[in-house]
Parts: structure tokens; C-alpha cells; sequence
């Protein structure tokens, strides 16, 4: 998940030229990323570009480690704490509690401590919560944890891509953003496969390890340019800028680009809820929340959070079908980050819907002849298979699409209203999902997965319908689309 809902972030426009070669010629030659005749250094400052960035995405680590750490521990947390289903439910879905009630304060903690130290103060939350968990002896301890990497997990999602979003050059920014996205998956995997092997208390210790690896790293990385020059630290903001595009470069032409975009947020009066329903802006925000909306009821949550019951239910093994769910998203999600610059967004969005849709009718269709005891032998087949597809096909889109589309669709103005309002409709979709799954799945399995196949139905006319193409184009391209 990629979040860049903030007033301060300027997203260079895209020159149109984003393809596959613009993704691999930084790497290579480190031209149109940094201006200087010196190619050393300018291949030093895509280095410093590419550190900052895997620093940054340990947080994305630790988000997917939250999110991953319910799934393989249900069980073992339930029979040692002797915990009820309700309880256990509470339990996995207080990450989104905690989760929500940081989209209130994420914006301004990043603003008022910075990018580096708002993911300092939530790599301390995340470690605090995880030696919380280890320690618990009940419910109350568990839970309080569970909020506390929660919250955590807010401040992540949205200061990981916006920190990465304004240290990186235009021409790889996409693919970096996207980084975000993998990296929560392979958090997510690690832990279930860890899960797999180890105890639930010594699980919340290697939840530990990224928070560490995350604070030791923020003191080699420069702070974001874009917000020290908001703030008026010009000497820092000319050093940090030097760092990411290398000592020898010209940053002039940047520097003053950044400097009168700041000076023109300035200016702007301060955005108000009211404005989001205006005619110039309700467009924007329909496509923004409408994503959030369905990304989250389309069900991730719920079966990212509960796999190992789902394949339980169906007659397998849980540890053989969360070890296979672990092991096809993080390479299906390396695949996302090349097409999204490639492609486009609106393709990767119809055919990530598409799966899901396929994913869920599978699953709900094995559940189904399970209840009626008809082609039993063919159940745990259609429902692993199904789990996958929908794993794969949502990672490929559906997981990191709306997040890049939101920095993308507001215009300036009421980016950081329209982003947070878009967040929190986010976090609020993932609590009631993850809280309810194991109520509808005891209500009806079947009938579960062919909801969320509904959902997925109901995006892919959304997308057709209502969701432009934006690759390849400026700021003011994109808004004229949307207001035509």
C-alpha cells in the first residue's frame, strides 16, 4: 500500500515517457535522473536515491508483518490464552482500529516532526507494541499491542511513500512508490511462513527486527528536500537535495521549481470538507474513496488475516495453503511494480478485478459443493486455487493502483483533504472486514466468497465507468479528463 495523501507533496508531472526503458535507464546510466556530466557521481546520487528507499520500505516490512502476524498464530493465541472466537476477531482487527485513528494525526505528525521522524516515532509504536504482544497474558495486554502496531501501520502507509515519493526523480518515482506495496507483501508472507514454524510469542519478536533495522538507517538517509524547504531550512534543504542528485549536479532549475511550489501552496487558503463536494472536485473524490472502497470490500482483509481457516475449512492443511498464499504474491506483486509505468493503471485495475472476481467464485463454488457433499475431492483443489488467483491477481493491482491513482486524481488544493478523507475510508473498510470475516464465513462460506465476488464485480463497472487512464500524463491533463 502507497499513500502520498498530503498538501506538501509535489508530484513532478509525468513526461509521457515512462515505459519499461525509462524504468531500467536510471539503474543503467543515471541520465535524465540527476544532471551532471559526471557520471560517477551521478550513479553515487541514484545509489543515495535507491538507500533512502530501502530504509524507508521497512516500514512497508513492518505494515505487512502486522498484517501477516494473525493469520498463522490463531490457533496457538487461542489455545495458550484461551481466547473466544469474538475475542480473537477483536483482537486481529485492533490493527485497523489503531490504523484508522492514525489517518487522523499521520498528516500532521509528518509535517511538524518530518518525514524521517514521523517513521522514527512509528518504528518505536511498532516495536513497543510487539514486545507487548510477546509479554501478553490475556486478552487486554494482546489487544493493546495489537492497537499499538496499529497505529504504528497508519503512520507507515502514509509517510513511507510520501517520503519516497519526494526524494525520488520523476522517471523512477513510480516504480519506487510502488516498492511500498511489495515490500508489505513480503512482510506479509514472511510472517506466514515464519508462523509456520515458530511460536506466536517468538513471531512478535521478529516483528522487532525491521523496527530496529528501520531507526539505525534514518540516521544515513537525507530528510526529505520538499519539506525542509517548506518549513525554511534552505541550508539543509540544498545539502539533502545534493545528496539524492549527487554533489557535482546542477540543482538549480529543482531547487527553484520546488521553492515556488512551495510558495504557491502557501498561498492557497486552507482547504475545507465542504469543498469536496463541489463540482470542480466531486469527481476526484468519488474515484478516490469508490477504490479504497472497493480494494477493502472486496475482502483482503479478511482472507489475508484468516487464510490458514480458510484452507482448514476446505479439508487442507492450513500450514501447506498459507505457505503457498505466502509464497505467490511477493513475485505477482514484483510484477505489478514493472507494468503499473508500463501498461498503465486503469488495465492493471480491470484485470486485478477480473481475478478477484474469478478468485471468490472458485472459492465460494468449492465451499458450496462442500456443504452439498458433491465432488468432495475436487474442494481443497477449487478452493486453494481460488485463495491464489485472488491473492495474485489483487497484488497485482487492486493493492497498489488506488493508492498511486489517489496522488494522482486531486489537484493541489485539496490533495491532503481528499487523501485523508480517502485513507480513513480505507482503514475503516479494513476494520469491519477483518472484524466480521469469521462471523460471515460462520454464517455462510459460501455465500461469504460470492459476495466479495460481487464486489469485485461492481469494481470492474466502476473502473469501466468512472476511472480514467492516467499514465503518461501531466497534473493538469489528468484534471481535465475528470472535469470533462
Amino acid at each position: 500500500m502507497a499513500i502520498e495523501a498530503i498538501e506538501q507533496v509535489k508530484y513532478i508531472e509525468n513526461d509521457g515517457n515512462n515505459g519499461l526503458e525509462d524504468l531500467e535507464q536510471p539503474f543503467l546510466e543515471a541520465k535524465t535522473a540527476v544532471h551532471s556530466d559526471d557520471e560517477k557521481t551521478a550513479s553515487g546520487a541514484i545509489w543515495v536515491v535507491l538507500f533512502s528507499t530501502l530504509v524507508s520500505v521497512c516500514g512497508s516490512f513492518e505494515f505487512g508483518s502486522c498484517v501477516g502476524y494473525s493469520a498463522p498464530t490463531e490457533s496457538g493465541i487461542r489455545e495458550d490464552l484461551d481466547l473466544t472466537l469474538a475475542q480473537f476477531s477483536m483482537f486481529g482487527s485492533l490493527v485497523t482500529v489503531g490504523a484508522t485513528i492514525a489517518s487522523f494525526t499521520c498528516g500532521a505528525v509528518t509535517d511538524f516532526i518530518g518525514r524521517k521522524g514521523a517513521m522514527r516515532m512509528a518504528a518505536a509504536f511498532s516495536a513497543a507494541g510487539w514486545l507487548v504482544i510477546y509479554l501478553s497474558k490475556g486478552a487486554l495486554p494482546l489487544d493493546i499491542g495489537r492497537f499499538l502496531t496499529g497505529y504504528s501501520v497508519g503512520i507507515f502507509c502514509y509517510a513511507v511513500p510520501v517520503y519516497i515519493a519526494e526524494i525520488a526523480p520523476s522517471n523512477i518515482r513510480g516504480a519506487l512508490t510502488t516498492l511500498n506495496q511489495l515490500m508489505i507483501c513480503i512482510g506479509s508472507s514472511l510472517a506466514f511462513i515464519l508462523g509456520t514454524i515458530i511460536t506466536w510469542r517468538n513471531l512478535a519478536l521478529t516483528g522487532l527486527v525491521p523496527c530496529i533495522v528501520l531507526l539505525v538507517g534514518l540516521f544515513f538517509i537525507p530528510e526529505s528536500p520538499r519539506w525542509l524547504a517548506k518549513v525554511g531550512l534552505e541550508k539543509e534543504f540544498e545539502v539533502s537535495l545534493h545528496r539524492l542528485r549527487g554533489k557535482n549536479s546542477d540543482i538549480t532549475a529543482e531547487a527553484a521549481e520546488i521553492r515556488a511550489n512551495v510558495q504557491r501552496l502557501k498561498k492557497l487558503s486552507k482547504a475545507k470538507i465542504s469543498d469536496l463536494v463541489e463540482a470542480e472536485y466531486i469527481r476526484s473524490v468519488i474515484i478516490a474513496v469508490g477504490l479504497m472502497i472497493f480494494q477493502q470490500f472486496g475482502g483482503i482483509n479478511g482472507i489475508s488475516f484468516y487464510a490458514s481457516d480458510i484452507f482448514v475449512e476446505s479439508g487442507l492443511t492450513g500450514n501447506s495453503g498459507t505457505l503457498t498464499y505466502a509464497v505467490i504474491q511477493v513475485p505477482v506483486t514484483m510484477i505489478g511494480v514493472v507494468l503499473i509505468d508500463k501498461s498503465g493503471r486503469r488495465p492493471l485495475l480491470l484485470v486485478s478485478a477480473t481475478g478477484t472476481f474469478f478468485g471468490c467464485f472458485l472459492t465460494g463454488t468449492a465451499f458450496l459443493l462442500e456443504g452439498q457433499n458433491m465432488l468432495l475431492e475436487w474442494v481443497p483443489i477449487l478452493a486453494v486455487s481460488g485463495v491464489l488467483i485472488y491473492v495474485a491477481t489483487y497484488s497485482i493491482g487492486m493493492g497498489a493502483v488506488p493508492w498511486v491513482m489517489m496522488s494522482e486524481i486531486f489537484p493541489l488544493h485539496i490533495k491532503g483533504l481528499g487523501g485523508s478523507m480517502s485513507v480513513l475510508i480505507k482503514w475503516l473498510g479494513a476494520w469491519l472486514v477483518s472484524y466480521t470475516f469469521n462471523f460471515l464465513m460462520s454464517w455462510s462460506c459460501p455465500g461469504t466468497f460470492f459476495v466479495f465476488a460481487g464486489v469485485s464485480a461492481l469494481t470492474l463497472l466502476f473502473v469501466a465507468k468512472l476511472v480514467p487512464e492516467t499514465k503518461g500524463k501531466t497534473l493538469e491533463e489528468i484534471q481535465a479528463i475528470i472535469n470533462s
